[in-house]
Order: C-alpha cells, then structure tokens, then sequence
C-alpha cells in the first residue's frame, strides 16, 4: 500500500502543483499563455492517451516491473523539468512526465487490488484513494511554500531522491502479477492511443483554437472514429486488450461512468477554486493552500471511511449522496461568488463539496474494479485510469469555455462574473454523474461469469 501510493502520490501531484508556479515560470522562461497552458496540458494529454497502454503492458510484462519503470520513467522526466531552459525544453520534459504516470496511475491501482481479496478490496481502495487526496490537499501549499522559500524547479526536484529510492523497495517487496493475455494486441493500442489522443486534443485546444475550427472539430471526429474502430476491433480479436464482456456488468459500466463525470467535476473545480482564491480575493499562492483545507482536506479524512463503508452497504448510496454533495457545494459557492465574499462564508461549500466528493471517488473506483479476477483487473484499471484522466480534461475544457463567454481576469467582477456560470455547469456536471449511479445495483453486486472469478472446483465444507 505504501509503496503504490508514493508513484499514486507522485503522479497526483504533478497535476495539481504545477499550477501555483505558471506566473514564475512566465516570467523566468518568458513563456506565452498559450506556451503556459502547454505546460499544464503536455502532461494531462500523454497522461491521458497512454494510459491504458501502460495497463496493457503491465499485464504483459509485470505489472511491479512497470509500475517501477515508471517510477524510473517519472524520475528522469522531473529531472528534465527541473533543469529545462526554456519553455520548450520544459513542454517537452512534461510530455515524458505524463508518459511515466500512464505507468503509475493504473498499475499502483491494479497492484493494490491484487494484494487484497474482493471482500477487503473496498477498504482498500478508500485508504488508496486517500492517497490522491493527500496530493489534491497538499499540493497548492507545497507548491506555495516551495516556490516561495526556495525557487519553481524544486517542484520537480523533489520527485528525483523519492522515486530512485522506491524503485529497489517495489523490486524486492511488492509481488508480481500479470494478466492473462500472452501477447499485446498492437492494432488495438494503436486504435486506443489515437481516438484518446484525438479527443483529448480536441478538448484541450477547444477554447483556445474555437469549438467550430476545422483542428478542433476534426480531432475530436477522428477520435471518435478511432475509438469506434477499436470497439470494432476488440469484438473480434482473439486476445482483446479491453474485454467487452466487462461492459456487461451493471457495477464496472456505472462506476466508469461515476468516475467520469466525478473528476469531471472535481478538476474543474480544482482549476477554479484557487484562482477564486488569489486573483478575485487577492490570496498569494500559501495562503491560498492553507485556505482551500477545508475543502481538499476532506478527501484524506473521508476516503479511507468511505471505502470500508462501501464494502458494507454497497457502493450506489456513497455514490448517488457523494455526488449530490458535490453538486450541491459547488452550486453552493456559484451562487454567492462576488469580489467582496468573505472567506468564512466560503468554508460551508467548500467542506461539502469535499465531502461529497471523497466519498463518491472510492466507492466508483470499488464498483468498477472491487469484484474482478486478477487477470482482468489491469485492464479494467487501465479504462478506469483513462476515463478518469479524460473527465478530468472535459471538465475543465467545457467549464472554461463557459467562463471564457461570460468573464475573465480584467478586474476581480468579471472574474467572478465568469466564476458563477462555471462553477454551476461544474455543479451539473456532478448531478449528472449522481443520476447515473442511480445503475448500480444494490449490494451483492450482481455476479457476471465474464468478469467475476469463480472458483475452479467445488471445495468441500470445513468443519
């Protein structure tokens, strides 16, 4: 659990740390906005596109193997960061981070499911995702305190001693597992990889190229097309990447779509949140940190909980009532959002929404992936890992563009004049994500011979 959560922690991180150092970054590398927004999107876009590549082989070649390539991968990539001269060199560098966390991200999860047994999965999934919440929750403070008390390149330093000395840990003390496929299926990783490339690319470019350019509009048509085909391809290929029959299953097809539309949500919120923060109410990136607690703190305090609960009642009620909070503290702050809000006011929505959200994350994580058999389980962790990381893309792309129509940064009014309509369409987009969960059924999870392993041979009774 320990050792899966630091390349979890790590790849967390990244996303959300990066964030507090774009104005340094600006003014030391003379970077423009659109160079700036690379520097962000680099790494969600390989993070995203590769994702279940890394599953892929992780299942094919070990998955501790990969999980410690990865961390070896992430390592050398922050190095890069750290020492990059321009903002090139640093875009660059980013990329090759996002590739090391398509490493991290599904097989630390797919590593910590294979060390519990279905029944203890849940708790374990909530401890796990607690993990990301330390990241969620330290994150703009270490960013804060970092650049403030040493320089913006420490960011990424720190990643280097915490990964090389991991990786010997991960070697000798974590097992191996592998999936039951003997081989890749090179024609669908390369279907995979450019439909979410494609979509992904799409939505990261929407606002700034325009919803109806042709570069907008036919990547994200190629996209589609390509992740038609690959549905195609898995139909009939002898030994699929991504099994259909998993679909199949009420429990893995709603927590996916739980997911989706949580971090939907959640990114979007994480994007706005702290520029509510420093440019409307004039916070500097430390106090903004410790400000934003009561909210990201939530998700350490409630995720373990909410994991070991789920295992008890069922996924669907932590789900559907997470959801609902969510949507509720974040329609909560839309509302009242003005350049004269007092923090207190702000503490009531913002300990709400953290609630709601740590607990909706490891129940959909447990309802995808808590009742799989060992050799399925990587795969399945690898859509799970895209579908959250393509969420996460989508909400920030459509909630900015509803700011981008209503606001912007020319005075802390039109900032909050943008802030309200897209924290609402954030708030919507939790509902939504709360009316699909209403699929799951009720616990015992309904039993699908494709997905759930089942014993082999009939043991008899022991006394």
């Amino acid at each position: 659990m320990v050792l899966a959560g630091i390349g979890s922690l790590m790849a967390a991180l990244d996303t959300v740390v990066v964030a507090a150092a774009l104005s340094t970054i600006q003014h030391e590398l003379d970077a423009t906005v659109e160079q700036l927004e690379w520097t962000v999107n680099a790494y969600n876009l390989s993070f995203a596109v590769l994702m279940i590549t890394g599953a892929a082989l992780g299942d094919r070649y070990g998955r501790r193997a990969g999980y410690a390539a990865g961390l070896g991968l992430f390592s050398v990539a922050s190095a890069a960061c750290a020492l990059a001269p321009d903002a090139g060199w640093l875009i660059a560098a980013r990329a090759l981070q996002g590739a090391g966390a398509a490493l991290l991200a599904p097989l630390s999860l797919t590593l910590v499911g294979a060390a519990f047994p279905p029944e203890k999965r849940g708790a374990a999934i909530g401890l796990f995702s607690a993990v990301a919440g330390i990241a969620v929750a330290a994150g703009p403070t270490i960013g804060g305190l970092v650049i403030d008390g040493i320089s913006w390149e420490w960011i990424f330093w720190l990643n280097v001693p915490i990964g090389l000395i991991a990786i010997p840990f991960v070697l000798t003390r974590m097992q191996e597992s592998r999936g039951g496929d003997a081989q890749l299926d090179p024609p669908g990783l390369v279907l995979v990889g450019g439909g979410a490339l494609g979509i992904v690319w799409g939505l990261v470019r929407g606002n700034s190229a325009g919803w109806g350019s042709v570069e907008v509009v036919g990547a994200l048509a190629a996209g589609v097309v390509m992740m038609a085909s690959f549905v195609a391809w898995e139909r009939r290929a002898a030994q699929p990447m991504v099994p259909l029959a998993l679909f199949r299953s009420r429990g893995f097809a709603t927590g996916n779509a739980a997911i989706f539309f949580t971090f939907a949500s959640l990114f979007s919120c994480v994007f706005f949140f702290s520029q509510l923060l420093q440019f409307a109410l004039g916070y500097d990136p430390l106090e903004t940190g410790l400000r934003l607690l009561p909210w990201t703190g939530m998700f350490l305090l409630v995720a373990p909980v909410a994991g070991a609960v789920a295992d008890r009642i069922g996924e669907r009620p932590l789900m559907v009532g997470g959801l609902l909070m969510q949507a509720v503290g974040a329609g909560w702050l839309a509302l009242i959002a003005d350049p004269g809000l007092g923090y207190l006011e702000m503490v009531g929505p913002f300990l709400v929404s953290g609630v709601g959200v740590a607990l909706a994350i490891p129940a959909a994580q447990n309802a995808a992936l808590g009742r799989l058999d060992m050799a399925t389980v990587g795969k399945a962790s690898g859509v799970n890992s895209m579908l959250r990381e393509l969420g996460g893309v989508f909400g920030i792309a459509v909630v900015g563009a509803v700011f981008a129509g209503v606001g912007g940064y020319a005075s802390a009014q039109a900032f909050t004049d943008g802030f309200g309509p897209a924290i609402a369409l954030s708030a919507g987009l939790a509902l939504i994500g709360a009316i699909a969960s209403l699929a799951m059924p009720p616990r015992p999870a309904e039993p699908t011979a494709d997905v759930v392993a089942e014993p082999a041979v009939a043991l008899p009774a022991v006394p």
